[in-house]
């Protein structure tokens, strides 16, 4: 018995000891990031109404748009309220989407939140991440049949997710980068090419090639040719013939006569100021200053670091610009995930109360371990009984819960009821 007790105690020594603090931390910690995907999502009421969110969750379902339907998205609302039973892909967050559920693209399914719903959105844009497929390979996720565990990171411009394998360059090392820009959409936006060279996480080192090319797609020969200086001393070369013309013209001998030495330090002080007026102007744009220095242009990704949006130049012309690739969003730093996710922390923190920690600090030690064991019960069935759902692939309703709370609630009622207490 001595020797049971014995492994008994240091079997309890090598368990690791968890206190009820603990575990609320820890359930705060994954509310934290719950909240974070959510981004302050209404869960009761349908998105519709505040037409094309900025940035909101969004599910695609497959029971009612399959794949070879039309592609169509859901709020968060109505993930619970019109799909509970249905096949749901997340997809996370999307920018500038209005709910579809409801419209044309859903037949005979009618929105129970927001029914009086335009046919169709024509301002939403969609990937095939609306039938569960990512990447440039267009796989699901998770892959079953993918045995190499990988990443996935979602591109800030066109915002599918990719696993980082397909990136044409790997993700830092050191995972400290904020946003990343797919190899495709850096082909459209090529003139990110020029701020990567200055702002990206891994810059593209032009030894690794031994190229220079331009940005706006001219050879690498003329790119090298106009990046390396070129065309800052073009105005050196037009203003010194402008001189010696104007000497030439008027066909007189140079001397040392004051006068005609001042008017020739003069002309040349007038000259150096145009010069100097015109080099100003030439980077009043951050884009054509950057372009002006050596900078490479390759097929992959690029990975950038928080607050890299700032940085893009605003001048009309840059601006103009973004609108036409539809990037206008780049110039906006709310736009961002980082900002998304803060929001939806904040404004949760700011209506979150915790009883359960006020209470557990009035307590004594007796009363602390009942709680914990109540806390445990409830947590493992609740755990088990929540995998039920996820096994099946369907969402959980708010009748679910309300009928499992009852069901714990009875069990918890007989076992208080079956107790006999014993005097001794």
């Amino acid at each position: 018995m001595a020797g049971a007790e014995s492994a008994a105690g240091r079997q309890s020594e090598l368990e690791p000891v968890v206190s009820l603090v603990d575990v609320l931390e820890e359930d705060e910690e994954l509310e934290n990031e719950a909240c974070a995907v959510l981004g302050g999502s209404d869960s009761e009421k349908c998105s519709y109404s505040q037409g094309s969110v900025k940035r909101q969750a969004l599910y695609a379902c497959s029971t009612c748009t399959p794949e070879g339907e039309e592609p169509a998205g859901i709020c968060l609302a109505c993930s619970y309220e019109c799909h509970g039973s249905h096949k749901l892909f997340e997809l996370y967050t999307k920018r500038n989407f209005r709910c579809d559920c409801g419209n044309s693209k859903f037949k005979t399914l009618e929105c129970k939140l927001f029914p009086d719903k335009a046919k169709a959105n024509s301002g939403n844009k969609y990937n095939d991440n609306f039938f569960g497929l990512y990447c440039i390979c267009k796989r699901p996720y998770p892959d079953p049949e993918d045995e190499i565990p990988d990443e996935m990171i979602q591109c800030v411009v066109c915002e599918d997710w990719f696993h980082g394998r397909h990136l044409g360059a790997a993700p830092p090392e050191s995972g400290d980068f904020q946003e990343m820009v797919c190899q495709t959409c850096m082909r459209r936006c090529s003139f990110l090419w020029a701020y990567a060279a200055q702002l990206a996480v891994t810059k593209p080192s032009a030894e690794e090639d031994g190229l220079v090319p331009s940005v706006d797609g001219k050879g690498d020969q003329e790119g090298a040719k106009r990046e390396n200086g070129d065309h800052q001393a073009g105005p050196l070369r037009e203003d010194t013939p402008a001189r010696g013309n104007a000497a030439a013209t008027d066909g007189k001998e140079q001397t040392n006569e004051p006068g005609t030495s001042s008017s020739s330090e003069a002309g040349l002080q007038a000259a150096s100021k145009k010069q100097s007026l015109q080099g100003d102007s030439q980077f009043s744009c951050k884009f054509e200053e950057l372009k002006a220095k050596p900078f490479l242009k390759k097929d992959t990704a690029t990975y950038w670091p928080l607050n890299w949006r700032s940085k893009l130049c605003t001048c009309k012309g840059c601006m103009k610009m973004y609108a036409d690739l539809d990037v206008l969003f780049l110039t906006d730093e709310s736009d961002t995930v980082l900002a998304y996710e803060n929001k939806g922390k904040v404004e949760q923190a700011s209506e979150r109360r915790d009883p359960l920690m006020d209470t557990l600090n009035s307590m004594n030690r007796v009363q602390q371990v009942e709680l914990i064991c109540e806390y445990n019960d409830l947590k493992t069935e609740l755990k088990d009984y929540l995998k039920r759902f996820a096994d099946e692939g369907t969402v959980v309703k708010r009748e679910d819960i309300q009928q499992f709370f009852e069901e714990f609630q009875s069990k918890k009622r007989r076992r208080v009821d079956g107790m006999q207490y014993y005097c001794s």
